[in-house]
């Protein structure tokens, strides 16, 4: 009972530490690694998203950015639009085009007001002392934008390029809408998004957003997976501009000198573009697949649940079903949260697995200090009663085994008694008597022990043991029989001792006796022995019973097994207490190996 109160116990604090941890997310650094390499697996490109990059070749050929006219822009607007039956759906710049430049400022407005398929993008400057809303949620407001020359606004659609950078300066999230003096922003992918829908006749999907107005971008490719064209190959003419047919063309900056390149969660080592970082959040509109994060409390709660069930099989299991268990139940929460995830919903992923691993490593701990600890006892409780050599054997198989409420086996059964005991404890002081007795005691006792006995029983002056009990023992028939001899001349010694010292002689009856038996725990449940009963235990006392000072009595189904190896004399039968025919017995001179 208290064993079972202290793994309940276990459990509700496992379930209390994943609960709070989900809740808290208190390794998030480590949370976003574990989210990132689970949630954004490359998904496959879309091969119509292109990527018309401002890279070295083009900064080499037209000079730094800054310095361009924007009849650049306004020539390469009218390279992709040069075939109405092949031009592309939407064409996006990812530059800021703020004020005035030269009179190239208008070519690109009429080229832009021609083929009426071109997004610029704003840029939000957001204060930098954050407020909160009327439900309590912590934002930064807009303090002000940065449009396109005023020409250019009137005839282009106009997205503001901000992405949310996470703590680690990681960009994962979006903010869809925002809201400025009044006026509703969009982002740049999603007005391209609509512009693309409006095109091909699809209504706009709206997509999910958190308290905070975020959505989590599901990235469809890696750091250099879209199809990338140089800018300046276009301009000159060495790309067919039909390669952009019905195409969504993306055109930014692409190389590290324009600095316009951020951490994404699926690029690993290498930095992301923002003109690509646009374009998997147009795939992602395309495909519907932006996720927000879920309840913590929700994800808290059922995660512990599981894990606290788990705990207390861990408990109970078997170390290799405990390990099957917990790969089962790691892949499962993988294979769940990837799930959820596509779905629309992102939870934290790494505290079930870390803390189930915890609490496996801590069950297989427990469960190894208690199996040491209930091997120990039992090994200590044998050694009261076997040969050391068997205990040493069964401690290096660990083989503890023993069947409870009795077995049948076949065993050999020696009981031992003194002979004239009871007039000899008369005749002596009390302290003289115990000598004797522990003396015999210690001669019968290792005489059962070096023959791989097992001690059962001191009744009294008498001792009974087996062999081949509780554990299997090779000609355990022998043995005992061995055991019997050792006793005799064992008594032989001492007996010259105790006339010295006492005047008293000591001697020893035996009887030997081998067949089936019920070997078992014997007793109730506050109370049990293990000891072997019936006939053939029976047989052996009697046998002990009529045997003479310094004779070894076997039965002769004991004789029929050993008559090869034993030199025996015929005793005769002898009656049975209870039975009907009497039993033949045989005296044992000595063995023959």
């Amino acid at each position: 009972m208290r064993k079972n109160i202290i793994v309940v116990i276990e459990s509700l604090v496992v379930g209390i530490i994943i609960f709070l941890l989900t809740v808290t997310n208190l390794f998030s650094a480590l949370d976003y690694i574990a989210r990132d390499d689970l949630y954004q697996l490359p998904r496959g490109i879309r091969s119509d998203i292109k990527i018309i990059g401002i890279d070295a070749r083009t900064l080499e050929r037209y000079g730094p950015i800054q310095t361009w006219s924007r009849s650049v822009y306004a020539d390469l607007v009218n390279k992709l639009n040069v075939d109405e039956e092949t031009k592309p759906y939407v064409v996006g710049f990812d530059v800021l085009f703020s004020g005035s430049v030269d009179e190239g400022d208008q070519a690109f407005v009429q080229a832009a007001e021609d083929y009426g398929n071109v997004v610029v993008v704003s840029q939000l400057i957001y204060d930098k002392k954050w407020e909160k809303d009327e439900q309590g949620v912590v934002f930064y407001p807009v303090g002000g934008i940065v449009l396109p020359f005023d020409e250019l606004s009137e005839v282009t659609a106009t997205g503001y390029s901000n992405v949310a950078q996470d703590s680690d300066g990681t960009v994962r999230r979006i903010i869809p809408v925002e809201k400025y003096n009044g006026e509703t922003y969009q982002t740049f992918a999603k007005v391209m998004y609509d512009i693309y829908c409006g095109q091909v006749g699809i209504t706009p999907e709206t997509i999910p957003t958190d308290r905070t107005g975020r959505s989590i971008i599901n990235y469809s490719g890696r750091p250099g997976d879209y199809e990338y064209i140089s800018m300046c190959d276009v301009l000159d003419g060495n790309i067919d501009p039909r390669i952009f047919d019905d195409s969504i063309v993306f055109v930014g900056a692409y190389d590290p000198e324009m600095q316009d390149d951020f951490n994404v969660p699926n690029g690993r080592s290498s930095q992301m573009y923002g003109v690509e970082i646009h374009a998997n959040i147009f795939q992602s509109y395309l495909q519907g697949r932006f996720a927000v994060n879920g309840s913590p409390y929700m994800s808290g709660l059922v995660t512990a649940l599981i894990a606290m069930l788990l705990h207390l099989l861990f408990r109970k299991l078997k170390i290799w079903q405990s390990a099957l268990l917990l790969a089962v139940s790691v892949g499962s929460e993988i294979a769940a949260m990837s799930w959820i995830n596509n779905n629309g919903q992102s939870y934290s992923v790494i505290y079930f697995p870390i803390v189930l691993v915890l609490s496996f490593i801590y069950s297989l701990a427990i469960n190894y200090l208690l199996e040491v600890r209930k091997k120990k006892k039992v090994l200590n409780a044998f050694r009261k009663y076997v040969a050391p050599q068997i205990v040493e054997e069964i401690a290096k198989k660990g083989d503890f085994e023993i069947k409870l409420g009795g077995e049948n086996r076949d065993i050999a059964v020696l009981f031992v008694d003194i002979r004239g005991f009871t007039t000899m404890s008369e005749a002596l002081e009390p302290e003289q008597v115990v000598e004797i007795l522990n003396e015999y005691l210690n001669l019968t006792t290792k005489s059962i022990f070096d023959n791989s006995g097992t001690l059962d029983k001191f009744v009294g002056d008498a001792t009974m043991a087996v062999f081949n009990s509780p554990f299997d023992l090779d000609d355990y028939e022998y043995k005992a029989v061995c055991a019997a001899m050792d006793i005799v001349r064992g008594g032989e010694a001492i007996e010259e001792k105790f006339i010295k010292r006492f005047g008293r002689s000591v001697g020893f009856g035996v009887g030997v006796n081998v067949g089936p038996a019920v070997v078992g725990n014997v007793g109730c449940e506050f109370r049990m022995d293990f000891t072997a009963i019936g006939d053939t235990v029976n047989t052996a006392a009697r046998l002990e019973a009529n045997a003479k000072k310094g004779q070894v009595l076997i039965s002769d189904v004991l004789y029929e097994r050993l008559k090869d190896r034993l030199e025996v004399k015929e005793v005769g039968e002898i009656p049975l207490k209870g039975k009907s025919k009497g039993v033949f017995v045989y005296e044992v001179v000595k063995t023959l190996g």
